[in-house]
């Protein structure tokens, strides 16, 4: 059977990365692109979806106002233009939703905070909140204090991130091409796009070329891999050349682009990732919490009890029921420390004993993979 064609109006929690190009030119900030855009935001935030936008563009904006040359800068320029420019990116994001009843958030990150599992966890459980609240969170590197060891490097790497992260099931690449083509269209007239790749194969990887954009970091190598990483988290991605106005009308219905399947849905492979990792502790609990995690409750604290090894907060652990018998494993958001201290506790008293309020939950029912 063939395979379907994502719709993007169907999508339950959408991620939309925005490139430099699409929202800056010669004379700034392209507001009337943004204006579009913002309907477009406006229209699946009433249809219910969740919506994150992960926008480039802080460091092109900020360079305009200080007046720096065109070309590469020096990593402390680039951090001084990125901390202008961000504040207006944040504040341009805010101005063209708002009249839609759209609230926004501004959410800076690193590559250290998808590495580290604790600040992955604090991460995750912010963007959650805030999209529980109805938020659309506005994402960017952290451009001003990110060197290079420690930065995505490009936005659409830190897109596929986040859609992983936040469980999106659709990611939407507005780029400057309107799909991914077995060559550069620009150098091969021969070229053909690709409306579906259900399988990233070695052959497909060969066929990535370089940027095309002056303003674009991430050529078609980049949103290769950005593919990889969002369908191995269960994420449909999308590349699709995105200066029309009002990009996602126009991809549902029926502009260029290059759909990308996911392997699988995103909750079904943040399960794999978290069962597939080794336990640094054990986690005992009663004949009720055993219960409670049949029935796809998170772990709390009062269930507990005992606690075996060393770990930290966001690291993996083996929960066992009062036989020993391993009933599965998860991401603990306490220390060993921490967790023995409020073993056996409600969650409420969890302030009183530790001196700082914490999280309900000892292990979240989406940090954890049954069986």
């Amino acid at each position: 059977m063939a395979s379907v064609k994502p719709d993007v109006r169907a999508a339950q929690r959408l991620v939309i990365k925005i490139g430099s190009a699409l929202l800056v030119g010669a004379e700034g900030l392209k507001t009337e692109w943004l204006h579009a855009l913002a309907l477009d935001v406006a229209q699946a935030r009433a249809r219910g979806a969740d919506v994150v936008i992960v926008s480039s563009g802080s460091i092109a904006l900020g360079r305009r106002v200080l007046g720096l040359p065109a070309g590469a800068l020096p990593l402390e320029q680039s951090q001084a233009a990125a901390a202008v420019g961000q504040i207006r990116l944040a504040r341009a994001y805010e101005e063209v939703l708002a009249p839609h009843g759209v609230k926004t958030a501004q959410v800076l990150v690193t590559l250290e905070d998808t590495d580290d599992r604790r600040r992955y966890l604090n991460s995750r459980a912010t963007m959650e909140t805030l999209l529980g609240l109805g938020v659309v969170p506005i994402v960017n590197e952290n451009d001003t204090v990110a060197t290079d060891e420690i930065r995505f490097g490009d936005n659409d790497r830190l897109a596929a991130q986040i859609a992983v992260t936040v469980g999106a099931d659709q990611l939407v690449l507005l780029s400057d091409v309107d799909g991914f083509y077995t060559a550069n269209p620009k150098e091969d007239p021969s070229a053909t796009r690709f409306e579906l790749v259900e399988h990233i194969t070695p052959e497909i990887e060969a066929m990535a070329g370089d940027p095309i954009s002056g303003l674009s970091k991430g050529g078609m190598k980049t949103k290769l891999l950005a593919a990889k990483t969002a369908v191995a988290g269960g994420c449909a991605m999308a590349i699709m050349e995105g200066s029309v106005a009002r990009p996602l009308t126009a991809l549902a219905e029926g502009a260029n682009t290059t759909w990308f399947l996911p392997e699988g849905d995103p909750q079904a492979a943040r399960k794999r990732w978290i069962a597939a990792m080794k336990p640094r502790g054990e986690i005992f609990v009663d004949a009720g919490a055993v219960e409670a995690l049949a029935s796809g409750k998170s772990l709390l604290p009062a269930g507990v009890t005992k606690v075996v090894g060393r770990f930290g907060r966001g690291e993996p652990v083996a929960i066992a029921g009062p036989d020993r018998a391993v009933l599965a494993k998860g991401l603990v958001r306490y220390t060993s420390e921490e967790a023995r201290a409020i073993a056996g506790h409600h969650s409420r008293e969890i302030g009183e004993i530790l001196g700082y309020p914490g999280r309900a939950a000892l292990i979240h029912r989406d940090d954890m993979a049954i069986g």
